[in-house]
């Protein structure tokens, strides 16, 4: 049985080790299964082992409860709206598939009656202001669908936010932070209870984004700039005004996120494979998942540069001292990364995050917050109803 308790925080009666894992309420805000099923010409409902991080079965089987999937197409993408729908109407025919295994929440009473009723629940982030194509009466179309946030800019900026990646290119033309009708998005998405994701923007739309929000925001699946110093990264000062604006920092399992000495080996990694990389985007396959098919056939080689999950934890460990045990989360980025943290594979792997929590000596309490009792606050502050 699950829990839940004031403040719809999740967490478990006098559970003993690692029993607290699968009686929390476990939410992972960001896994990029449908692009990849997609891409695969495979289904969430299929047994995907060996070709996907995730299925259906395989979420239950790791814990996992509540699953918002990224909706994300690249910057070069046309008609980016479309593949949204595209990819939402995906799930939902996985969903509409399988009414006794999940359901595609919409409100808080039926997030409450999934839970009760064991079924596994769905919804939706679009990653990347461009998918709304300028056109802010498609956030309402998105929150409709199940749409429960947005992260402002992919790495590519829309014409109303500017991102991480071109905020540092000395090239990048654009106006930095947001623009007047980037903050009439953010007022909209507060209004309609779209959660404001903080993941991959640069830091003057950050800093904007935090002065203009009226709720809590998230960072979908970022993790602490001071242990690995790259753009995707949030600083100390960042990190301290999410915890001040109540939010909550969603931990992002990908490798080059983690350590900060993988980016150059996975460079010679990827020279080293780069003709079969190159024929495989030739063939229309997005960048991203490219690679992610070269790291599973050169299954050895890839492993060999991850790093270790002590290294992630210590993201966990700045972050937590910094703000404390109520503002952080998972955002695993599974099926939109080709590297994680050797212990966490795939999503049955979710049990070795959490014994690493209680080897380090969290209450029950705490490790259901970061589970997804953290998260939960948050949805409820957004989303009342």
């Amino acid at each position: 049985m699950k829990y839940l308790v004031p403040l719809f925080l999740a967490f478990s009666i006098g559970a003993q080790g690692q029993g607290i894992h699968f009686k929390s309420i476990l939410v992972d805000t960001h896994n990029d299964a449908v692009t990849a099923c997609i891409e695969k010409k495979v289904s969430l409902d299929q047994d995907l082992t060996g070709i996907n991080h995730s299925d259906l079965k395989r979420f239950k089987e790791g814990g996992v409860d509540y699953q918002l999937f990224s909706i994300w197409c690249d910057g070069n993408k046309k008609n980016p709206y479309a593949w949204a729908m595209r990819e939402m109407d995906t799930l939902d025919a996985v969903a509409a598939r399988n009414p006794d295994k999940m359901v595609v929440a919409k409100n808080w009473k039926q997030i409450e009656q999934a839970l009760k009723e064991g079924k596994f629940i769905a919804q939706y982030g679009v990653e990347g202001g461009h998918m709304i194509e300028d056109d802010i009466n498609k956030l309402d179309i998105f929150y409709n669908r199940g749409v429960r946030y947005m992260t402002l800019t992919w790495n590519n900026s829309p014409s109303w936010a500017s991102s991480h990646s071109d905020e540092k290119d000395p090239k990048y033309t654009g106006k930095k932070g947001l623009s007047t009708f980037g903050k009439e998005v953010i007022a909209r998405m507060n209004k309609l209870g779209i959660i404001v994701d903080i993941s991959h923007v640069g830091e003057t739309t950050f800093w904007d984004a935090i002065k203009t929000t009226t709720k809590p925001v998230i960072a979908s699946h970022s993790n602490a700039y001071a242990i690995c110093p790259v753009s995707r990264n949030l600083k100390d000062d960042q990190i301290k005004a999410v915890g001040k604006n109540g939010g909550v920092i969603n931990l992002n399992f990908f490798s080059g996120f983690v350590d900060s000495d993988f980016s150059r080996k996975n460079n010679e990694f990827r020279e080293k494979h780069k003709p079969e990389i190159k024929a495989l985007i030739a063939s229309g396959m997005q960048g991203e998942y490219a690679m992610t098919q070269i790291a599973n056939k050169y299954k050895a080689e890839s492993d060999a540069i991850k790093p270790d999950l002590e290294i992630l934890m210590q993201h966990f460990d700045h972050i937590v001292k910094l703000i404390g045990i109520d503002h952080i989360g998972l955002g695993s980025d599974f099926d939109g990364i080709d590297s994680a943290p050797l212990q966490l594979k795939t999503v049955l792997d979710y049990p070795e995050f959490t014994n690493a929590l209680i080897k380090r000596g969290y209450k029950d309490e705490d490790i259901a917050k970061v589970l997804g009792g953290n998260f939960l606050r948050v949805y409820r502050l957004n989303n009342p109803n």
